[in-house]
């Protein structure tokens, strides 16, 4: 229980450092959202929640690059495109939800004065803010991939003779044997 107790412990603080680097940036992004909301509608006759979309693509924006070079810097590069487009898809889809919920309470209740356009607004990015975490975290800013063994490419690309037995490395975490001995082997007492 002491290596998997403390592997827990390391995936909790892990998580813990995760949420609140994601919650920095997020923070920051719903300034940013909540400052561009109150300055399109104020200066503009911008309909409200046509400003508060106008609001939720700048703090997209600025929270990718957040999300990219802070929180998740240390996440899988590869796959940028890949990366890009499926931000966009699930900042789009956290886009309706957010907006969703301005629009029922400005069109469905008329609730649509400042301090309630401010208050649905933000329990609209709260909201959305929760699909946005998961959906980044699971699909977008991916782990890098484990150090798989490239012993047996290394080989193929040297030229060793096919059958050769290769040896790979275990998984991390995982003590190796001592070259040449079975598992029945390390049983074994030594003579």
């Amino acid at each position: 229980m002491g290596e998997r107790g403390g592997a827990l412990r390391g995936q909790l603080h892990q998580l813990v450092r995760e949420v609140a680097k994601f919650g920095a940036v997020g923070g920051l992004g719903v300034l940013v959202n909540l400052a561009v909301f109150n300055l399109v509608r104020q200066t503009t006759e911008i309909p409200v929640v046509r400003a508060s979309i106008i609001a939720t693509v700048v703090a997209i924006a600025f929270n990718y690059v957040g999300f990219r070079y802070f929180t998740y810097r240390d996440r899988d590069k590869t796959g940028r495109t890949r990366e890009l487009s499926l931000f966009l898809l699930f900042s789009v889809i956290g886009l309706v939800i957010e907006n969703g919920i301005l629009y029922a309470a400005t069109y469905g209740f008329d609730w649509d004065g400042p301090l309630q356009s401010n208050f649905f607004k933000f329990f609209g990015i709260g909201v959305a803010t929760m699909f946005r975490f998961w959906s980044y975290r699971t699909w977008v800013f991916r782990h890098q991939p484990e150090p798989v063994a490239v012993a047996v490419a290394t080989e193929a690309a040297a030229g060793a003779p096919a059958g050769a037995e290769t040896v790979q490395a275990p998984p991390p975490g995982v003590r190796s044997a001592a070259p040449g001995r079975s598992s029945a082997d390390r049983l074994a007492p030594r003579r």
